[in-house]
């Protein structure tokens, strides 16, 4: 699969950083987030998961800033991962204005809501903070197009599951995309609730 038809700036962002064309996994994937399925994505570590998610958030939000709800949600392990995600966005919004903000445990809470208030394109986030601003009413999710869990293999652990169940509920408008290395069976039981009409691309 070519990126002919991907937004002009963003096509521009990829040929800089050297991808030419998909890979089989990305193939699979990409145009099923770009037609607006919910999805699970399930590869093994290596396999172009994290650039399939990138290009397909960004072309979704059509390289561009849009008022001040967050329109992409991507849940993620902790705050290294937070703000390794961060910068490899970064790479594919050169030229763009999409804003990206990290919240973690880590970071001052007023801090980050005084932040967020501000306008963010896309949000990156543990599910506990992500969870404690939307309850403090610092978030509104009601504009959302994408909620994505990034490499989903740790929710199983420390009922972050069950933040990204609450959550899940207050996004009407959202798309969901779940990562991950395997499909556990924390994951899979989201089809009872959320992702009950998802397809489930398997390459592990």
């Amino acid at each position: 699969m070519s990126f002919k038809k991907y937004h002009p700036t963003l096509k521009e962002n990829i040929e800089k950083a050297g991808f030419e064309t998909t890979n089989k996994f990305q193939k699979e994937v990409m145009p099923l987030i770009k037609a607006g399925t919910d999805l699970y994505a399930i590869g093994p570590k290596g396999c172009g998961k994290t650039t399939a998610m990138i290009i397909s958030t960004i072309q979704k939000l059509g390289a561009e800033a849009f008022e001040d709800s967050p329109r992409a949600v991507i849940i993620a392990k902790d705050k290294k991962t937070t703000l390794e995600l961060k910068e490899q966005f970064e790479a594919f919004t050169k030229r763009t204005d999409l804003r990206i903000y990290c919240a973690y445990e880590e970071h001052d809470l007023e801090k980050q809501r005084e932040e967020v208030y501000y306008g963010v394109d896309i949000l990156i986030a543990t599910p506990k903070r992500l969870s404690k601003l939307y309850h403090l009413n610092s978030l509104h999710l009601g504009e959302l197009k994408l909620f994505i869990v990034h490499d989903a293999d740790f929710i199983a652990r420390n009922n972050y599951h069950n933040y990204v169940l609450r959550l899940s509920e207050s996004a009407p408008k959202a798309k969901f995309v779940i990562f991950s290395e395997t499909f556990n069976s924390k994951i899979k039981a989201f089809q009872d609730s959320f992702m009950y009409n998802a397809r489930v691309v398997d390459f592990s």
